[in-house]
C-alpha cells in the first residue's frame, strides 16, 4: 500500500491510516437563520461523541435539475454570514467552488475548497484552488472510474496543493441510478491521499422526480457502514431537520435526528476497521 499522506485542517486530521472525520451539514444554505441552528446542533452531536467534525456549507447549487429550483442566497451574503459563523462555532469549515474566480474569494473563509462531482476533470477550477493553499477536496464525478481519479490528482499535485482528497459519491448506472463500486475506495487510496465517501449523494436518483432529484435514504446506513469498515479518511452527509421540506435533496438527506446514532454506529465499525488495519499491517 503506498504510505498515506494527511491533511491537517486547523484541529482535525484527515488520515486513511485514522479515526474517521465528518463532513456534514444542510445541502444548500436556504436561509442563515436555518443554517446556524442546524451547524449548532450538528456540533453540538459531535461534541457529544467526541469525534472530528468539519461543517460543510453551500451558496449556489449551479447543478440543480430544473432552472425554477432554489439555488441559494449568493456568495457574498452566505460568505460574509459563514465568516462570523465559524468564529463563533470554532469549527473548520468546507464551501463549494464552482468557478475559478471564485476560488480566492471563498478561500477567505473556508478552511477547504470543494469540487462538485460535475467539475473534477476542469482544469482551471483545479489550479485556482490549488493556488489558494487551502486544502481541496474533489468529489468524484459519477461518470469517472477510481483509476481516473489519479489525472486529477496530477493536476493538483502540479500546481503544488497544499491538501488534497478525494470523495466517492457513486457512479452512473443506467438512467436516473447510481451504484457504489467499493473497489473504487481502495483504488482511490492507492493514490496516497485522504479519501472520504459521501453517503448521502450516493443514494441520489438522478432526475429522479421529473424536474427534480430523488432518492433512497434508506441506502446511507449500509452504504455508509461498508464504506466505514474500507478503513477510510472520512464520510461527508448532508442533514436536514425535515428532508420533506428541504429546498435541495431532500430525498436523499439524512434527518438531523438521526445523525447521533448513524455516527456513534459508524465510529464502532471505523474502530474495529482501525484495529484489522493493524492486525494486517503486522
Amino acid at each position: 500500500m503506498t504510505k498515506q499522506k494527511e491533511v491537517k485542517v486547523k484541529n482535525v486530521v484527515f488520515s486513511n491510516d485514522k479515526p474517521l472525520v465528518y463532513i456534514a451539514g444542510p445541502c444548500v444554505i436556504e436561509t442563515p437563520e436555518a443554517y446556524a441552528a442546524e451547524a449548532r446542533k450538528l456540533k453540538a452531536v459531535f461534541a457529544a461523541l467526541k469525534t472530528p467534525f468539519v461543517l460543510k456549507a453551500s451558496f449556489d447549487k449551479a447543478n440543480r435539475t430544473s432552472h425554477k429550483s432554489f439555488r441559494g442566497i449568493g456568495m457574498e451574503a452566505a460568505l460574509d454570514f459563514l465568516k462570523d459563523l465559524k468564529n463563533k462555532l470554532d469549527l473548520p469549515l468546507l464551501v463549494d467552488v464552482h468557478d475559478p474566480a471564485q476560488a480566492s474569494r471563498v478561500a477567505e473563509v473556508a478552511d477547504i475548497l470543494q469540487i462538485p462531482a460535475f467539475l473534477c476533470r476542469q482544469t482551471d477550477l483545479l489550479f485556482a484552488c490549488a493556488d489558494t493553499g487551502r486544502a481541496v477536496n474533489v468529489k468524484k464525478g459519477q461518470f469517472l472510474s477510481p483509476w481516473d481519479a489519479e489525472n486529477i490528482v496530477k493536476k493538483l499535485e502540479s500546481r503544488g496543493a497544499k491538501g488534497i482528497m478525494l470523495t466517492e459519491r457513486g457512479s452512473c448506472f443506467g438512467y436516473g441510478n447510481l451504484v457504489v463500486d467499493m473497489r473504487g475506495l481502495e483504488i482511490m487510496k492507492e493514490f496516497g491521499y485522504p479519501v472520504i465517501f459521501d453517503a448521502t449523494h450516493s443514494v441520489q436518483r438522478p432526475g429522479g422526480l421529473g424536474t427534480a432529484t430523488g432518492g433512497d435514504r434508506r441506502f446511507i446506513m449500509p452504504l455508509a457502514k461498508a464504506a466505514a469498515a474500507q478503513k477510510i479518511a472520512g464520510l461527508f452527509f448532508e442533514a436536514h431537520p425535515n428532508p420533506a421540506k428541504a429546498f435541495s435533496d431532500g430525498p436523499n438527506s439524512l434527518k438531523l435526528e438521526a445523525v447521533k446514532p448513524l455516527v456513534a454506529a459508524l465510529n464502532r465499525v471505523d474502530k474495529l476497521a482501525l484495529e484489522i488495519s493493524d492486525v494486517n499491517s503486522n
